[in-house]
């Protein structure tokens, strides 16, 4: 089933129809975009690693920021941002949104914002639910706020302890596609390791990064069963 948004707030839909988040984006004929997102929520030792090396090869990622994150490394966030990196929402306390009231969410989205905006200057326009816990009223929530909740299409779980830079690299490159949204976190102890050889790989195969905001489709489209953005 599909449903029509007007991103980035959601428009009529029926009220049977499951509502997703966006997993993917359908690529435009003969483009090979991809993005890369970094989930923080604990530890921040590996920020200038991971700037470094994507400043390298003159990527420009999506990180997903806990607000709590955000109170105890401000001076990682600037740095994000000064980098040219997108600084995203990733909730205030990285609950359940889905064992959580309306009004918690907002709480949760909002002061999470507030945050990112009183050190960047920008105010963020996209969310990754923790978890990526998320139900209809979650997913109506967020976009009565006018901001996209994101998912990914592209796990790295770099985050599992039987994770190493090669099975990081291999997960990743293996399950690249275009329009796909490469999921991360900024602290998994690995992730650094795999992250060049990743970034080399997949801009020789063709691939062009970019953050998020710029994967995803603006005006009118669809989302199909997989969690796929499509033009309206």
């Amino acid at each position: 089933m599909f449903w029509a948004v007007n991103y980035p707030a959601a428009v009529g839909a029926a009220a049977t129809t499951r509502q997703l988040p966006i997993y993917s984006v359908q690529p435009a004929q003969g483009e090979k975009k991809i993005a890369i997102s970094f989930d923080a929520a604990w530890g921040a030792d590996d920020t200038d690693t991971l700037i470094e090396i994507l400043g390298e090869y003159n990527v420009k990622a999506t990180f997903f920021l806990v607000g709590q994150w955000v109170d105890t490394y401000p001076e990682e966030v600037k740095k994000l941002a000064d980098a040219g990196h997108e600084v995203m929402n990733h909730s205030d306390t990285h609950p359940y949104f889905t064992q959580c009231s309306t009004d918690k969410i907002i709480q949760e989205i909002e002061s999470c914002n507030d945050k990112i905006e009183a050190i960047t200057g920008v105010r963020p326009t996209l969310i990754r639910c923790p978890y990526g816990d998320y139900d209809d009223n979650v997913v109506n929530t967020v976009r009565s706020l006018g901001m996209e909740p994101i998912q990914w299409s592209i796990d790295s779980l770099d985050w599992k302890d039987s994770s190493t830079a090669d099975s990081i690299f291999q997960r990743v490159t293996s399950q690249a596609t275009a329009g796909g949204i490469i999921l991360c976190h900024n602290d998994a102890e690995y992730t650094p390791d795999a992250l060049a050889a990743i970034l080399k790989t997949l801009i020789d195969e063709g691939y062009t990064f970019v953050p998020i905001s710029e994967l995803i489709l603006t005006g009118e489209y669809t989302i199909d069963h997989t969690g796929m953005q499509c033009p309206a």
